[in-house]
């Protein structure tokens, strides 16, 4: 199954939600590819991989100068393998539009990943904080689609417009996509605001909206500055149990 991860407003605990999904399922067993595509590289750092400048990156298979197997990296995670981003990708956007297929180089690149005898049983794409070609190429090559949303004030902003973004794909580069649910990230549910952002959510969109929430958890936080899934880094934390709890909700619905 091959996920995006994507929200165009940033800061909504995306990359979290891609790191922590991709953790969680490798350590039940699961053969995981995390891709991340986002020129921040906040997945590949937060997995503890800062490639050398000379290695290959998602940049070149995008560009079609590398393959997708070319550039995996094993992680700290047994059975979590890495696609690793570069602040190259920066300037994609530009270089795609003048290239044959621009909406379809990721597809192109991991379907010819996934018809292998070891292929991932699951993929997760952890797109940019916008809706420019990078994301559509999540889109074109993804099955369905995870958005992050924080409970704060502002919550259902740009939410509409990423939905009308993937009714595009799908009407025109992708027809199976979907959206796979609406995970609400960073609650503190001691707090009127969250509760009342979490029942704004669920009201409009009552079937899409994932059961579990995670919390604002300072484990969270920390995590990605030691290299390492919540669940690695204290496993018995509620952002780890938010995060199990949401990975057996998504294996259910695949």
């Amino acid at each position: 199954m091959i996920y995006a991860v994507a929200n165009q407003k940033g800061g909504v605990g995306k990359t979290t939600t891609a790191i922590n999904l991709a953790a969680t399922l490798a350590q039940a067993g699961e053969h995981v590819l995390l891709i991340d595509i986002d020129p921040q590289a906040n997945a590949t750092t937060g997995l503890g991989h800062r490639p050398p400048a000379e290695d290959p990156t998602m940049f070149e298979v995008l560009l079609g100068e590398a393959s997708l197997r070319e550039v995996t990296r094993d992680t700290v995670v047994p059975g979590l393998s890495l696609a690793p981003s570069s602040r190259e990708l920066a300037g994609a956007d530009v270089l795609l539009a003048e290239l044959d297929r621009r909406e379809s180089r990721l597809h192109d690149a991991l379907h010819s990943v996934l018809a292998a005898s070891d292929a991932f049983g699951f993929v997760f794409i952890d797109c940019p904080p916008s809706l420019g070609l990078l994301t559509v190429n999540a889109l074109v090559a993804a099955q369905e689609v995870i958005v992050p949303v924080q409970t704060e004030y502002y919550a259902l902003e740009g939410l509409a417009q990423l939905l009308e973004t993937v009714d595009a794909v799908r009407n025109r580069l992708n027809p199976g996509l979907l959206v796979g649910g609406i995970v609400l990230t960073m609650a503190d549910l001691r707090t009127n605001l969250a509760r009342e952002v979490e029942a704004e959510v669920r009201s409009h969109f009552p079937e899409l909206t994932y059961t579990t929430v995670v919390p604002r958890n300072v484990r969270l936080a920390e995590a990605p500055s030691h290299g390492l899934p919540v669940s690695m880094l204290d496993p018995a934390c509620p952002g780890s149990d938010a995060y199990f709890d949401l990975a057996k909700e998504v294996v259910e619905r695949a």
